[in-house]
């Protein structure tokens, strides 16, 4: 492969905060393997939407990463469903830029969600390079699986996927679960499917003092902290987590003196139409008391409050990969989670932490109460989180992408043959 490679991500910038707005695991990914690319030799030119007059148009994220704050229409107020009617400014500008360039200044273009593989088959029409399209969440997949009360993604998305896997000379999915429902669902060819796992900073999601994170962030030492950290909005399903502690203090009073429900994260998606929601939620259920909400943190704070927690809490209707309980293994803490999507994937059940079947309260106070009745099975799932996590690392997710655009490479040379 050459030595520079186009990432596109139009909705959400790899230098927001994660856990609120638009920004989470996507964020992360592409901001982590752009890095470990260009630690590599690639230089990396990140494109996505400016989103603030202020920013400049054109930030060096990291040596060998360049971000592109792209203009293509209002930098405020518009929703995610409403950047569709901006992909043609958007396109044009990042065509624009490189016009601008020696002819085969890039080598590849990767996309990143739907809206950026528009743009990306344009870009790889025109410059004659392959298109590596991660779809990060697909819409058949996030209908089949709705939160109550939460909106169906349109069919305009449905049909814009179908598109972009059509067009894509090399799709990279997360799980192998995720690769079949490409097939499956999109009718993506097989060939053209490469699962690549995403990783975890293993240098700063790593095992900490619980005693001296819980410290640092004034939690009492002998606290049951069971922890939610990501975008709150309904497919999350932090609820979930607040409906469990209700019934385990209900079934256990004394409970309550010593369990703390941190929520770390801000609305996003469909909870931006009920921002407090969540806090009524504790309000009405009678949990005020035990739950904590805590604004979106810089990763190093969000690894201590994963390294404080009892077990990190992860009840999602859908995850393609599940971010959030890789990297709370990666700190040594049990994830209890949903067995749904790509978090099959990254939590062994009974070794790294427990997968629960449903999403019903009681079911969840079940397994999160057996983390506090056994300490043997806590302090398995510890040992067996740090090892699973060590499986998931940024410098593999390299690796094997760039095997990946390798083989995109090959798709794209036997297309225009």
């Amino acid at each position: 492969m050459g030595d520079r490679v186009a990432m596109i991500s139009l909705h959400t910038s790899p230098l927001d905060q994660p856990g609120t707005g638009d920004a989470g695991g996507m964020n992360v990914y592409v901001i982590e393997l752009a890095r470990r690319l260009a630690a590599r030799g690639v230089e990396v030119d990140v494109f996505t939407r400016a989103t603030s007059s202020t920013l400049a148009p054109v930030v060096e994220a990291d040596a060998g990463v360049l971000v592109h704050n792209v203009h293509a229409g209002p930098f405020e107020g518009l929703t995610k469903g409403e950047l569709p009617g901006q992909l043609c400014t958007f396109a044009r500008e990042v065509l624009r830029a490189e016009a601008g360039q020696e002819i085969g200044h890039y080598s590849a273009v990767h996309s990143h969600y739907w809206l950026s593989g528009q743009v990306g088959a344009l870009a790889r029409d025109r410059w004659q390079v392959p298109l590596i399209h991660s779809m990060h969440t697909m819409a058949r997949v996030k209908n089949a699986a709705l939160a109550e009360g939460d909106t169906p993604e349109p069919v305009a998305r449905v049909i814009g996927e179908d598109q972009v896997v059509e067009a894509a000379d090399l799709l990279i999915a997360n799980t192998s679960l995720e690769a079949k429902q490409l097939v499956d669902l999109y009718g993506a060819d097989p060939a053209r499917v490469e699962v690549v796992h995403p990783g975890v900073d293993l240098s700063v999601f790593r095992p900490y003092d619980r005693a001296q994170a819980r410290a640092e962030l004034g939690l009492p030492a002998d606290a049951v902290v069971l922890l939610f950290a990501g975008r709150i909005q309904p497919l999350k399903a932090p609820d979930v987590l607040l409906r469990a502690a209700a019934v385990m203090i209900a079934d256990d009073p004394s409970l309550r003196h010593r369990l703390v429900v941190p929520v770390v994260g801000g609305p996003s998606g469909s909870g931006l139409d009920r921002p407090e929601s969540l806090v009524q939620l504790a309000a009405e259920l009678g949990v005020s008391d035990v739950v904590r909400f805590v604004p979106p943190v810089e990763q190093p704070v969000l690894a201590r409050w994963m390294a404080a927690a009892t077990a990190v809490a992860v009840p999602s209707y859908n995850e393609s990969f599940g971010l959030v309980a890789a990297e709370a293994q990666a700190a040594g803490t049990p994830v209890v989670a949903a067995a749904v999507g790509g978090l099959t994937t990254v939590v062994a059940h009974e070794v790294s932490g427990l997968l629960v079947d449903t999403h019903e309260p009681r079911d969840w106070a079940h397994s999160l109460r057996r983390l506090v009745d056994e300490p043997g099975l806590t302090d398995r799932l510890r040992a067996g989180a740090q090892a699973r996590a060590a499986e998931f690392s940024w410098d593999r997710t390299a690796e094997h992408t760039l095997k990946a655009y390798d083989l995109a490479r090959r798709n794209l040379g036997a297309t225009l043959v």
